[in-house]
């Protein structure tokens, strides 16, 4: 035991020994019933982390800390997401490159030695994906440095990579599975764009900004015959989306509304380009909004798209993947006026139309302002387009009742940890609108496993694809060659071309039990540590990575992928608001960590209760801190006192006990219920009465000799082995530290503490303490009123009340701690009247 323990350092000497003594390492001989499997959340591999993943992560590790006491065997992998657009955009800008799949593989490429982020210089799709690799883990290394400063009692033997052998094997076995059961598909559809990515988007990585816009009144030429029935001369609509003109396929209304309906089943034609279009019905239409008429395009948004199917209408499609008007015109559509559009961007195009249509006299007014809310790629930073693109899905339930109804039965059947987090999960199932779309225009990724055969004019029929043996997987068609093919064939009529796209980010992330859990790979590990029993994540996710990974195991185990979900709340900054790195609000850990100590920072952390949001709170981190110094303060003082092998015989000594056996019975059940912070909350509310009261009152015993010193000296050690075990999972720097001081092992790795007392050794009044503790409260306030030191003598102390006689069993130790002289007891009714006379 140290003379002068300290905090310092700590984290470097126990971070080491644990890692040298294998402290954390999974034993894999044990039975499924006897192991603890845990889907970490692999964090995104594109920089640094923030206060928000300490936040989170530390929640997990309590968990993780409290089953393996509670003497499960715990799987606790750790995985890095490091594929998809976060890390190919931080490879561009760190060094200075852009992937152009066109240029040819350099093997003697090197990076630019002064990399402008604005200049780009294009790389061939090899170079780029080592550049990826070669970022990702140096960000890994760093990652893994700061979670093991952090305590994540993690097996650092069982790592992986989104994009690592493993994990693309895995990815691309399920969906070639998904794709011999008819799950997955290939079609060609209107399509959510991010036109800066040049990437399909999924319904899930949506977000709604607002954003200005102006309504623009146009109006479309009626026939004569419509003009004599009453209509004037035109019909006007409303739309923010003037440059679409040339996609119009049909004006809409609502079927109940009388200023339309005898145009329903007629045509109009469209300004500047005369093109015949119907006028149709349809209840998504709404009457009070703008002229209560619109015009159908393919495609401005998602009620578009709506209509063009359920309406059966043609597609003109003028917005290509770059978000430029294409160079020509759709069928149909006369070329000279969309001459003037052609090339430009969606904004330059809307500007010119505007101009043209003031010049034919077909827009009325001024337009009108407004903001109104547009989807976003959750990580873009322009609105998104709608193209018409051939891309994979998979069956969700979008576009399936009796899937959808069979996917929210999973949600009921899974443990939510709060409670009301599974509400998000039905929403998000009920309100699907389509499949899941899972491929993606970029480049580091899980490649799709397909190739196809190209017909004598070298066009590839998508309808029959070429499949791999799952034996070759993980394979990639822009390198491999597909059975029966040779290299020289690749992209030769007649021969083949390999598919371009990489999964979605979420299709590999969605088998992170099969990937950590080594399906398909080591199925004897596999079938130890699945289904597993912990997916812990953040709230904003469920409808992404939680509800894909029911999706995946549901169609290839019909299982669950875990019993249990833990859901954790944002970190927010003092305003309120989200920490997040696109805001720039975030706070990183490593200055946390070094100046206020891991322990400290968890206690902050586990403060934080399942599922709600939390204000980032640097006072909370200073408590943590002043808990971890007063645990070594108290342990030494305890420690200090020696061992002699008394009994506990004394009834506050007994009391005390029994008040922590309540104090063990409350963390258990928290624990069990994955309430962490009520754990922390009951255990610090104990340690804190333990100091300030009991250890007053028995201070005067314990260094005294005889029976009673030897009561307190077993009760105060007893004490402490058992409230180090309580505070491991949250502080286990400090308590790993005092524990080597008399123990043997790892405190992380001893046993859960019972209530009961060891041996069925006998217990006391829990009410005892508190009682004379009250007494001890009275007396100390009345000499610090009186302005004197807490040593100075009472002439007289009298307790009166219905509970006076259970502070006699105490009487001798609250004389010594509060300097007594005489104390006089007095039964009564009522409660306690406390009288202190001072010399």
């Amino acid at each position: 035991m140290p003379e002068k323990p300290t905090l310092d350092g700590l984290e470097a000497v126990w971070v080491a020994r644990w890692e040298a003594e294998s402290t954390y390492r999974f034993d894999r001989s044990r039975t499924r019933d006897e192991i603890y499997s845990i889907d970490t959340p692999p964090p995104t591999v594109s920089g640094s982390l923030h206060v928000g993943h300490v936040f989170s992560y530390t929640h997990t590790d309590t968990i993780a800390r409290f089953q393996r006491m509670r003497g499960r065997e715990v799987f606790y992998p750790m995985g890095w997401d490091d594929n998809g657009l976060p890390t190919e955009r931080r490879v561009q800008n760190h060094f200075g490159v852009r992937c152009d799949p066109s240029v040819p593989y350099d093997p003697a490429f090197r990076p630019p030695a002064k990399p402008d982020a604005k200049r780009q210089i294009p790389v061939s799709r090899g170079n780029f994906i080592e550049l990826c690799e070669r970022l990702t883990a140096e960000d890994e290394k760093a990652f893994e440095e700061l979670w093991r400063r952090l305590g994540l009692s993690v097996d650092w033997s069982l790592t992986y990579a989104t994009v690592g052998t493993g994990a693309r094997a895995a990815s691309q076995r399920a969906f070639l599975r998904n794709l011999a059961r008819g799950e997955a598909y290939l079609a060609q559809a209107p399509t959510l764009w991010d036109v800066t990515f040049r990437t399909a988007v999924a319904q899930a990585e949506l977000e709604d900004r607002e954003w200005p816009g102006a309504f623009h009144r146009i109006g479309f030429t009626l026939s004569p015959e419509q003009r004599e029935a009453g209509f004037g001369e035109r019909v006007w609509i409303e739309t923010t989306r003037p440059e679409l003109l040339p996609a119009c396929v049909a004006l809409v209304a609502h079927p109940d509304d009388e200023r339309y309906r005898p145009l329903f089943g007629t045509t109009v034609r469209t300004p500047l380009f005369g093109v015949e279009v119907p006028v149709l019905a349809h209840h998504l239409a709404e009457p009070e909004r703008g002229s209560g008429i619109a015009m159908i395009c393919t495609f401005g948004d998602v009620t578009d798209v709506t209509w063009w199917r359920e309406l059966d209408l043609p597609t003109r499609a003028v917005v290509g993947r770059d978000g430029r008007l294409l160079p020509e015109a759709p069928q149909g559509v006369p070329a000279e006026p969309y001459a003037e559009l052609a090339g430009r961007t969606v904004h330059g195009a809307r500007e010119r139309i505007v101009e043209m249509l003031r010049g034919s006299g077909e827009t009325e007014g001024e337009p009108r302002q407004v903001r109104r809310p547009v989807k976003f790629y959750e990580k873009g930073d322009r609105p998104l387009e709608i193209v018409t693109t051939r891309q994979w899905y998979i069956r969700n339930g979008g576009r399936d009742r009796a899937l959808r109804d069979a996917l929210l039965t999973r949600g009921r059947e899974l443990a939510w940890h709060p409670p009301h987090m599974r509400v998000r999960y039905d929403n998000w199932v009920e309100g699907l609108a389509g499949d899941w779309l899972i491929s993606r225009q970029r480049f580091f990724g899980v490649p799709i496993p397909v190739w196809y055969p190209l017909d004598e004019a070298g066009v590839p029929d998508h309808s029959a694809p070429i499949l791999p043996e799952e034996s070759s997987l993980p394979m990639d068609p822009a390198t491999d060659v597909p059975p029966g093919y040779t290299e020289d064939q690749r992209g030769r009529p007649g021969g083949f071309a390999g598919d371009p796209d990489v999964m979605d980010t979420w299709a590999t992330s969605s088998l992170t039990p099969q990937i950590a859990g080594g399906w398909e790979r080591d199925e004897d590990l596999f079938k130890r540590v699945f289904p597993m029993d912990l997916r812990p994540q953040a709230h904003e996710i469920i409808r992404t990575w939680l509800f894909s990974t029911v999706v995946r195991t549901h169609l290839e185990e019909g299982a669950l992928p875990w019993s249990d979900v833990a859901i954790s709340g944002w970190i927010l900054d003092p305003d309120r608001k989200k920490m997040s790195k696109s805001v720039g609000n975030v706070v990183t850990p490593l200055g946390l960590l070094e100046q206020y100590g891991s322990d400290a920072v968890r206690y902050w952390a586990a403060s934080g209760r399942p599922g709600t949001d939390t204000a980032f709170d640097t006072g909370q981190i200073k408590i943590g801190r002043r808990l971890a110094i007063k645990i070594l303060n108290a342990s030494r003082f305890v420690l200090g006192l020696g061992e002699d092998g008394g009994e506990v015989t004394e009834p506050i000594d007994l009391s005390m006990l029994a008040r922590l056996g309540e104090v063990v019975r409350e963390a258990t059940e928290a624990f069990e219920a994955y309430d962490y912070t009520r754990a922390l909350e009951r255990t610090e509310r104990f340690f804190w009465e333990f100091c300030d009261d009991y250890l007053e009152l028995v201070k005067a015993r314990a260094y005294d000799t005889g029976a009673g010193a030897r009561s307190a000296h077993a009760a105060l050690r007893e004490a402490l082995d058992v409230m180090l075990r309580l505070f491991a999972p949250f502080l286990p720097f400090v308590t790993e530290e005092v524990w080597s001081w008399w123990r043997e092992g790892s405190v992380h790795r001893a046993a859960w503490p019972a209530a009961a007392r060891p041996g069925g050794a006998p217990t006391g009044e829990p009410e005892l303490l508190p009682v004379v503790a009250a007494v001890l409260g009275h007396v100390r306030r009345a000499k610090s009123d009186a302005r004197l030191s807490m040593r100075a003598e009472v002439a007289r102390l009298t307790v009166t009340g219905e509970r006076a006689g259970l502070v006699r069993q105490a009487q001798d130790d609250l004389c010594g701690a509060g300097a007594v002289e005489e104390f006089v007891l007095q039964q009564g009714e009522g409660d306690l009247r406390i009288e202190v006379v001072l010399t």
